[in-house]
């Protein structure tokens, strides 16, 4: 294929980069190129002490066709990501995600509120600055959106090609990225002889050609297996790590978030309703829409033969079932004993696990209490959360 037909494939496919495209293809600019453009990390600005990401009050809203009234996608959302960070956007489907995902590299623009990107306000960029801007934003797709008649290393060179960048250039830069992703000896290779995976692989080295200052991850693992999934994650934890790359990862699976992210929002019908450390939210959740997106991780999903026999109130058979959560120097504390000792009643375990989250101890255990009169109840919460350990009533079992 011909570079022009591959710019008209890419564009209609959507696998190029945004504003890939510059309006002459100039071949006069000079480039860094090779190793060292890998391992300088990102290009700064002159506002380095300001976030990568910033949103201030935005709310954008749509008029479907042939509707009167208009749709909010996003409700006044502040939001503030710092450089060097992986954050995790995360929420339902019709939450928002992808609305703020085409607000920060530029496809659409608010109807309220800024929205900056390493100290410019890309909403009120205009035709060859939003192109420039849209450059430096890397974007990994779910489906790996590669051009099947590209190899590897084409799929990865296509961006820079449209830059109108030299042969040499272009091999100098991708060839440390193949390195990079694990895929030297598949350089050759054509999409349909790739695994899931290792077209995954290309696609993130593909963002990575243009040196963004900014990498946006939309559902990227969602198409994988869990094992491919982890080896996936630790390449993006190692390309923040060593390239000191910001990373805003939008997914619905809060394992991912849990994973590898340093920092959390939480969408819920277009508006923030939870955010902050990936560590707090995790181990104290405020808002019922974390706590179901946690219910799905396994470490927090009640076992069947609890949950088929958990009632909202209580009764003369029925034991009141707590989750305690602690973290840090109490994560091996003998807390049933201490709790048992301190109601004088048997304190029985059904659940628990001690995990890790961004590197800290963090356990989670879930405990009936016998005779679950509000006095028994409220005396074990006082107990436990003198302590600083959280404390969440699940209900009642029988």
């Amino acid at each position: 294929m011909t570079l022009i037909t591959d710019i008209r494939t890419g564009l209609e496919a959507g696998v190029l980069p945004y504003g890939s495209l510059p309006d002459d293809l100039d071949t006069s600019t000079q480039y860094e190129t090779g190793a060292d453009a890998l391992t300088r990390g990102p290009r700064r600005s002159s506002v380095a002490d300001t976030p990568m990401v910033e949103l201030i009050g935005v709310s954008k809203r749509f008029k479907p066709r042939g509707a009167s009234l208009e749709v909010a996608a996003l409700n006044g959302v502040d939001l503030s990501i710092p450089r060097g960070s992986i954050a995790g956007i995360i929420g339902r489907s019709g939450a928002g995600k992808s609305t703020l995902v085409r607000l920060l590299n530029g496809l659409e623009r608010p109807t309220e509120g800024r929205v900056l990107v390493d100290g410019t306000e890309v909403s009120h960029l205009t035709g060859s600055a939003l192109r420039e801007a849209r450059r430096s934003i890397g974007m990994i797709f779910q489906h790996f959106n590669l051009l099947s008649s590209r190899t590897a290393f084409d799929n990865v060179a296509l961006p820079l090609e449209l830059q109108g960048q030299s042969k040499q250039s272009i091999k100098a830069r991708v060839e440390p990225l193949l390195e990079l992703v694990g895929l030297t000896d598949k350089r050759d290779r054509y999409p349909a002889e790739l695994s899931g995976g290792q077209k995954q692989r290309v696609g993130i080295a593909r963002a990575l050609a243009t040196e963004p200052k900014l990498l946006l991850s939309d559902e990227a693992t969602s198409a994988l297996d869990p094992e491919t999934t982890q080896a996936i994650l630790g390449l993006l934890a190692r390309i923040n790590r060593e390239l000191g790359l910001t990373i805003v990862l939008i997914t619905h699976e809060m394992d991912v978030v849990k994973e590898i992210a340093h920092q959390v929002t939480v969408l819920d019908r277009g508006s923030i309703v939870e955010q902050g450390d990936v560590f707090d939210v995790f181990t104290r959740p405020q808002h019922e829409v974390t706590r179901a997106f946690l219910g799905a991780v396994s470490s927090r999903a009640l076992p069947a033969f609890i949950a088929d026999r958990l009632h909202a109130e209580p009764g003369p058979d029925r034991q009141a079932l707590i989750r305690i959560t602690f973290a840090g120097p109490h994560a091996t504390d003998p807390v049933v004993t201490r709790l048992s000792r301190h109601l004088d009643r048997d304190v029985t375990i059904l659940q628990g696990e001690v995990d890790a989250i961004g590197g800290r101890p963090f356990g989670s255990l879930v405990v009936a209490l016998p005779a679950p009169g509000d006095t028994t109840l409220s005396q074990a919460t006082a107990y436990l959360q003198q302590f600083d350990l959280g404390v969440e009533h699940l209900g009642y079992v029988s």
